[in-house]
């Protein structure tokens, strides 16, 4: 039985890529155990220090200036005519790791990592032994969904949404014959670990020491740490009778600091605080609302619980999330704020008027989907098996669904 391996291309800006990263390579183990080898490049960051730099401030306007992602943005774009035919930055290191893994399939999670690798990849192993996939979180199209998405070349593109893919193939070019839909593409556990209302109120007053009788509203952030928890927790505070407050900090110290002490000051709310968790699924399931930027990955954590969304527009709204914000909003699936004034309205209004938020549940409800992660890594995996040389007996799925 032949063993196929499998590249992968991620960065970490924000944490969304790295997450469908590690979400591939689990659902592979999963179904295919040990068969099938996968290895994950943070290939911007590693390849070369001009990345390195693009990558840290891509995070850093994150945390603290989400406006100036505009400027940012048009610069990226930039990428799609410098990397038409080639790697321009880190192609050594590139070229490197693919000489020395010789993949049969090169999957990438990332926008700057299709064009030119792509390529590169073809003319180190030859065409007809390396395929090339790209799986585009986005939800949407527009202003936002970068060119360097799409390498008119890719064997196969992968699309989150129907919106998205028909955006890609009207203006982007992309032949649709390439492309499908397969939704989300999130870790095996958050299909497995779902509470029982049991469960439920448990995790609520012994996990989390908060009460089974307040509506909790999650103040959720992605793994770099960008919040505005210290502007919103006052607000929450004045509404301490019908709810309570669940803080996820990230990878975010000085925030977590500050909202503990903040916690400590004023005892007459119901918090609990934590800093980088990988119990995001279970703090959605127990969880009324969540007050989160455009990140696709909580957002579609959120989705799959059907636990809705308040959009975090404090300080602007990047391009990239304005994707997914639009997507919700457009339905009037979801709220966005822009201060913590914008806040105290929505809780004030819903604590008057509690049909209104039962009535907002219900549209988020609806745009929930099927999605089949596991039909997403055999159409990759098969991919893969068309580079094995002639000859070779292709694999067989190890471990069922």
């Amino acid at each position: 039985m032949a063993t196929v391996r499998i590249l992968v291309l991620t960065s970490s800006t924000g944490g969304g890529h790295d997450a469908r990263a590690i979400a591939f390579r689990r659902w592979v183990r999963k179904i295919y155990g040990w068969e099938v080898e996968v290895r994950v490049e943070s290939m911007l960051e590693d390849s070369s220090r001009i990345g390195q730099f693009g990558v840290g401030l891509y995070n850093f306007i994150q945390r603290h200036m989400p406006w100036l992602h505009h400027p940012y943005y048009l610069l990226v774009e930039g990428l799609s005519f410098l990397n038409r035919s080639r790697v321009t930055l880190g192609r050594k290191y590139y070229a490197e790791v693919i000489n020395n893994f010789r993949p049969h399939l090169v999957f990438s999670v990332h926008d700057c990592l299709n064009r030119g690798y792509f390529q590169v990849a073809r003319e180190i192993l030859g065409k007809e032994n390396v395929r090339c996939a790209t799986y585009c979180s986005e939800f949407s199209g527009g202003y936002g969904y970068s060119r360097n998405w799409v390498e008119p070349s890719v064997d196969l593109y992968i699309s989150r949404t129907k919106t998205a893919k028909d955006f890609a193939v009207s203006r982007l070019d992309l032949d649709p014959s390439k492309i499908i839909v397969r939704g989300h593409f999130l870790i095996p556990r958050i299909y497995e670990e779902r509470l029982s209302a049991y469960e439920r109120h448990r995790f609520i007053t012994e996990r989390l020491g908060l009460r089974a009788d307040r509506k909790t509203i999650f103040l959720a952030t992605g793994g770099t740490g960008a919040n505005n928890h210290l502007a919103l927790l006052p607000t929450i505070k004045k509404y301490s009778e019908t709810y309570q407050v669940l803080v996820v900090c990230g990878r975010n110290n000085e925030a977590f600091m500050k909202v503990r002490q903040w916690k400590q000051n004023n005892p007459d709310l119901s918090c609990h605080v934590e800093g980088y968790c990988n119990e995001m699924h279970l703090f959605m399931q127990v969880s009324d609302l969540v007050v989160t930027r455009g990140g696709t990955t909580t957002c579609s954590e959120a989705l799959h619980y059907k636990c809705p969304i308040i959009f975090n527009g404090i300080g602007g709204v990047m391009p990239q999330e304005k994707l997914t914000v639009k997507y919700f909003l457009q339905d009037d699936a979801a709220e966005i704020i822009s201060n913590a004034g914008d806040l105290e309205k929505l809780l004030m209004n819903w604590s008057r008027f509690p049909n209104r938020f039962s009535q907002l549940k219900n549209r988020f409800k609806r745009m929930r989907f099927k999605d089949r992660p596991s039909e997403a890594i055999y159409d990759l995996v098969d991919l893969a098996h068309e580079a094995l040389p002639v000859g070779e007996v292709p694999l067989l799925k190890i471990v069922g669904e």
